[in-house]
Order: structure tokens, then C-alpha cells, then sequence
């Protein structure tokens, strides 16, 4: 029988900042998509000056302004899905 920290412990969302959603691409409209959830890095120093790093659909990184986004937590598993089909393409 699953306790009921277990069933919830897998249910947990994914580490805060780690997915963001496109809310604008205005002056990236030829790399951004709006309303498409994108992949971010941890970069403190890039976030110190309101930028977030963010993975495109080559695999890639780069620096966007974070007013083109807005953070979002999914659950592990959704999550999880996410990063394997990042992977795969």
C-alpha cells in the first residue's frame, strides 16, 4: 500500500523556474513562440540583470529578457516528459 507521502511525494512539481511560458515575443518574434512552454537553465548572474536562459527547440541556450516570461511548475512526471522530448529531437 502507497502511504500518502509517497503518492504525493511523486506528484511534486518540478524545481521553481526550471519551465517558463512565452507571454511575449515581442523583438524575438522569429525565436519565440507565445502560450509554448520553454526549458530554462539556472543562470544567477544572467538573472541578476533580468535575463533568463532558455533552450530552444536546436538544444541550444540563450539569454532572453524574463518580462517575455513567466514562470511556471509542473508536475514531475509532466516535467519529465518534457525534458525526454527535448532530447529526442
Amino acid at each position: 500500500m502507497v502511504s500518502e507521502n509517497e503518492n504525493t511525494k511523486s506528484n511534486t512539481s518540478s524545481p521553481p523556474e526550471r519551465f517558463w511560458l512565452c507571454v511575449s515575443n515581442t523583438g524575438y518574434e522569429a525565436s519565440l513562440e507565445p502560450r509554448k512552454v520553454y526549458e530554462g537553465l539556472p543562470d544567477a548572474p544572467a538573472r541578476a540583470r533580468g535575463l533568463v536562459r532558455i533552450i530552444d527547440e536546436s538544444g541550444e541556450d540563450y539569454l532572453f529578457p524574463v518580462s517575455l516570461f513567466h514562470p511556471i511548475a509542473l508536475p514531475q512526471d509532466t516535467a519529465a516528459v518534457i525534458h525526454r522530448l527535448a532530447a529526442v529531437s
